[in-house]
């Protein structure tokens, strides 16, 4: 399933009705508990919360002319993903995450590196969404990247 938008809101009015409602809820409590310094906007055909070039001129490693990517939300074809990429970098994070996940939901967690995976929208634990986004500050992410970016170059 690919969405090509140009807005979040363009992105979640393409959704089907089963997935809307749980994207914009996802959606809405990014916005309202990250970090301020974090700007909203669409990279790789999702909807993206980045560090602006304004806050780190050097941009994506992989393409410098775009934002630091942080945090990433899409809707596949048989699941809503998360991507996170400071659980991938901080193993603190990492843990409290798969403990709290394990205390708070009833389901297993399904987790790649950085992506986590939910096949029923009724199964996303909002809450615990909220306590993760403001987990980390833009200022730390940009120290993690740039370390785990040295130590690959």
């Amino acid at each position: 399933m690919k969405i090509i938008a140009h807005s979040p809101d363009e992105y979640i009015n393409q959704l089907g009705e089963h997935q809307k409602p749980a994207m914009q809820m996802l959606r809405n409590t990014i916005v309202e508990n990250i970090p301020k310094e974090f700007t909203e906007t669409m990279q790789y055909n999702m909807i993206s919360y980045t560090i602006p070039k304004s806050l780190y001129p050097a941009g994506y490693h992989c393409d410098p002319s775009i934002d630091l990517p942080f945090i990433s939300i899409a809707a596949q074809k048989n699941f809503i993903a998360l991507y996170h990429l400071g659980i991938y970098t901080n193993q603190s994070v990492l843990e409290w995450f798969t403990k709290e996940y394990a205390a708070q939901c009833a389901t297993k967690l399904n987790m790649g590196k950085s992506c986590i995976r939910f096949k029923k929208t009724e199964n996303i634990p909002y809450d615990l969404i909220a306590q993760l986004v403001q987990k980390i500050s833009a200022k730390e992410w940009i120290a993690m990247y740039e370390k785990m970016y040295k130590k690959q170059n």
